[in-house]
């Protein structure tokens, strides 16, 4: 199971596509999309093979900037009464140069994409505070290269697997345009990963009748142990920004 993001890109618009149809139709689906910037790099140790030597990841901001190759992230949510869907994907590429013991140069990348999708029910709790408990799948595409010239590695190894996740969604409204929006899931249990986790936090301005301007904080991690010695232990973490379209 391999994710892109053109195969993303496609399933949201068919999404979209299905949405705008039902709309029209008189049903009362509603949803939003979001587009959103995420100063996250790898901050961890990864090590693509059984022998291979651990590439370690900085995630200082600084550094992010420095490392990160690319990034694509875009989330959506739609809702008809009580039933929810949620959709997540990130997709993050960073590479490092330096020195594996006992001080020979090397290099390595690390590309992490992943793919949430989640379902459940919202719950009411009057005063403009709802919240979202959900159950899904996190599917995981690890890619990985590492290059030792003066050893003669340069491998480029690679891991997919899915994990089972439990959510917890929030929205506060705290006055007609602002509002704050946590959200938190953990999962992986030893059935892909041995554990996963994340959470996030954004306080969401609303500039018209349907865009809102959202800011805040996410932190993503991951500890991976794959049968070939594959090995992943770290996080994703910093500041984002978004745009949301409600429709």
């Amino acid at each position: 199971m391999t994710f892109s993001p053109r195969a993303i890109l496609a399933a949201l618009a068919m999404a979209l596509a299905s949405s705008a149809a039902a709309q029209t139709s008189g049903s009362d689906w509603s949803g939003q999309v979001t587009l959103y910037g995420w100063g996250a790099g790898v901050s961890g140790e990864f090590t693509p093979f059984t022998g291979a030597p651990t590439l370690e990841f900085d995630a200082s901001l600084g550094e992010v900037l420095e490392d990160l190759d690319a990034a694509f992230f875009v989330t959506g949510l739609a809702r008809r009464g009580d039933l929810v869907f949620l959709g997540d994907f990130t997709y993050t590429s960073s590479s490092r140069d330096g020195l594996v013991p006992p001080g020979v140069p090397a290099s390595g990348e690390v590309t992490l994409t992943s793919l949430t999708l989640a379902a459940g029910r919202r719950y009411d709790a009057g005063k403009g505070i709802t919240f979202d408990v959900l159950g899904g799948l996190r599917g995981w595409d690890i890619g990985g290269s590492v290059s030792v010239p003066a050893a003669g590695v340069d491998e480029a190894p690679g891991a997919t697997f899915v994990d089972p996740i439990v959510a917890a969604r929030f929205n506060t409204e705290i006055s007609p345009r602002w509002s704050v929006i946590g959200y938190a899931d953990l999962g992986g249990f030893g059935v892909g990963s041995q554990f996963t986790w994340q959470a996030a936090l954004t306080a969401n301005y609303r500039a018209t009748e349907r865009l809102y301007i959202s800011a805040g904080w996410r932190h993503l991690y991951l500890d991976y142990e794959g049968g070939s010695g594959t090995e992943f232990q770290g996080s994703l973490s910093g500041p984002l920004l978004g745009a949301t379209w409600r429709f």
